[in-house]
């Protein structure tokens, strides 16, 4: 098994990032990443700051990448290990619930209760919809 994978799959994911920046970012944000080689062509639709982690830099005109990669380790333990699989159905969902927790994470168990009851009240998930 190889190393590193073949080039055609890199390239194919990195159209397929370029594809969901241009659906889901605007034109004038600012992309941080690391070096990974999928993000290559995003300074031509956008500013572009890249963290070369594979040189041991970590942070760049204090841009980094630590607080999306911290949100990214959670959510990965969360479902392999606590809920072992998602479907796509309830993907955005279970997305929802770990940013809250990630966001909330500075908070004690008393107000991160409190502010979980009022985020609450903006809506709620029926079985009905959770089962359609």
């Amino acid at each position: 098994m190889e190393k590193y994978p073949q080039k055609s799959f890199l390239t194919q994911k990195g159209k397929l990032l370029q594809r969901l920046l241009k659906t889901w970012s605007k034109e004038v944000s600012i992309v941080v990443s690391d070096g990974w080689k999928g993000y290559s062509q995003v300074h031509k639709h956008y500013e572009h700051k890249s963290i070369p982690h594979t040189k041991g830099q970590y942070v760049k005109d204090n841009y980094h990448t630590n607080s999306i990669e911290g949100f990214w380790s959670l959510l990965k333990r969360g479902i392999l290990g606590i809920y072992h699989s998602v479907s796509p159905k309830h993907l955005q969902l279970y997305c929802d619930e770990f940013s809250f927790r990630y966001n909330t994470k500075d908070f004690d168990e008393g107000n991160r209760f409190n502010f979980a009851l009022y985020c609450a009240f903006e809506g709620r998930l029926t079985y009905e919809e959770l089962i359609s």
